[in-house]
C-alpha cells in the first residue's frame, strides 16, 4: 500500500496539478473556501472590507503552500522516510508565510494584525504562533481531502483490477473443466466409427450439444441452473452409450429453478469425478444427485457413487476437486459449504452455494 500512496496519492509536481482531481474542482473549492472565510472573519469581527484584503492575501500563500506540500514535500520527503527534512521544511516555510504574510497585510492596511486589537510588532512570538497554527490548519485540511479523494479513486481502481483478474483466473479455471472428457469421447467415437455402430449420430449430436453449450452459450459468470442441468444429462446420456449397462443414475430435483442462475460448469465436474473414479476396477455404477432450492437463496447440491475401494490411491489427486474449490472462494469466499466423504465403497459429496 505504501507503494501505492506514493506513486498514486501524490503525482509528481511535474504533473498538472489535478492529474487525479478535475482542475475545475480545485477552483469551486479554493472559491468556496476563500467565500467561507471571508463571511466568517467578516461576521467575526464586523468588518468584511478588512476580511476581503486579508483573505486576497492570505489565499494565493495558502494555495502555494498546500500544492507545495502535497505534490512536492510529502512524495519526495515524507513518504521517502525523511521525517526531519520534512518537518524543518515545514518550519521554514512558516516562517517565510508569517513574513510574507504580514508585511502585505501591513502595506495595505497600515498594521501588522488588527484583528487581536493590541499593538503587535514584526515577529511577534504570539502572533507567529497564531498564523503558524492556521497555516497548519490550511495544509491540514486541504492534505486530507487529497489524500482522501484519491484513495477513493486507487480503491476503485484496485476494485476493478481485482475484478478483471478475478475474471481472467474463472475463465482459466472454466478452460480446464472438460478437456479430458471430450478427448475420450472423440477416442470413444473412433472406436464406434470402427465397428460402424448405430450408437455413432446420437453420440455425436450429444457431443455437439455440449461442445455448443461450452464454447459459445457460456458467456456470463452466470449461467441458468436449468441449462446446466440439461448439460449434465447430455454428459450422462453420453457416458450410457459409451458404458451402456455399467451406468445407473438417479436425478431429484425440489424447489423452482426456473430461474435460478449459478456459476458456469462447476456442478458438471462432480458428475465428472464419479466416472472417472466409479469405473475403475468395478462392474457397475450407480450415481444419485439432487438439486434442491432452499429458501430461494441457496443451491444444496448432493452426489454420491459408489467405486472399489481397491482402487484408491491415496497419494494422488486430480485436478478436479481442487479446481472446483478454487472456483468457489473466488466465487463466494467463505459463504459456501463443500463437504466430501467416503465410507463402505460409498463416496459423496455435499455443496452449498448462494444462488442468484
Amino acid at each position: 500500500m505504501k507503494t501505492i500512496l506514493q506513486s498514486s496519492l501524490f503525482r509528481p509536481l511535474k504533473e498538472k496539478v489535478g492529474s487525479t482531481i478535475p482542475i475545475r474542482y480545485h477552483v469551486i473549492f479554493w472559491l468556496g473556501y476563500f467565500t467561507f472565510n471571508v463571511i466568517r472573519w467578516g461576521s467575526y469581527f464586523n468588518d468584511f472590507l478588512y476580511s476581503i484584503k486579508s483573505n486576497l492575501v492570505e489565499f494565493p500563500i495558502h494555495i502555494i503552500v498546500v500544492y507545495f506540500n502535497v505534490y512536492y514535500l510529502i512524495p519526495n520527503l515524507f513518504l521517502k522516510k525523511k521525517y526531519l527534512k520534512y518537518v524543518s521544511s515545514i518550519f521554514i516555510i512558516l516562517v517565510l508565510v508569517y513574513t510574507v504574510r504580514t508585511n502585505l497585510i501591513y502595506l495595505i492596511t497600515g498594521t501588522i494584525s488588527p484583528e487581536l486589537g493590541r499593538p503587535v510588532s514584526f515577529f511577534d512570538f504570539n502572533h507567529f504562533i497564531v498564523v503558524a497554527l492556521g497555516e497548519l490548519y490550511v495544509i491540514t485540511f486541504v492534505t486530507a481531502i487529497k489524500v482522501l479523494v484519491d484513495w477513493s479513486i486507487e480503491k476503485k481502481r484496485n476494485e476493478e483490477l481485482s475484478e478483471l483478474q478475478l475474471s481472467t483466473e474463472l475463465k482459466f479455471l472454466r478452460t480446464q473443466v472438460q478437456p479430458h472428457f471430450f478427448f475420450n469421447t472423440l477416442n470413444n467415437l473412433y472406436a464406434l466409427a470402427l465397428k460402424k455402430s448405430d450408437s455413432m449420430p446420437r453420440l455425436l449430436l450429444k457431443l455437439s450439444d455440449m461442445m455448443e453449450y461450452v464454447l459459445y452459450d457460456v458467456q456470463d459468470s452466470r449461467a441458468n441452473l436449468l441449462e446446466e442441468i440439461n448439460h449434465i444429462n447430455n454428459y450422462i446420456d453420453i457416458e450410457n452409450l459409451r458404458f451402456k449397462d455399467r451406468v445407473e443414475t438417479e436425478m431429484n430435483i425440489t424447489g423452482d429453478i426456473e430461474d435460478v442462475k449459478v456459476p458456469p460448469l462447476l456442478l458438471i465436474t462432480f458428475v465428472e469425478n464419479c466416472f472417472k473414479h466409479g469405473l475403475k476396477n468395478n462392474d457397475k455404477i450407480k450415481i444419485q444427485m439432487s438439486f434442491e432450492i432452499v429458501n430461494g437463496k441457496y443451491l444444496e447440491f448432493s452426489i454420491s457413487n459408489n467405486f472399489n475401494p481397491e482402487t484408491v490411491d491415496e497419494g494422488k489427486k486430480g485436478i478436479g476437486i481442487s479446481n472446483s474449490l478454487r472456483r468457489l472462494k473466488l466465487l463466494f469466499s467463505n459463504n459456501f459449504i463443500l463437504k466430501t466423504s467416503s465410507e463402505d465403497g460409498i463416496y459423496s459429496l455435499f455443496l452449498k452455494i448462494p444462488v442468484a
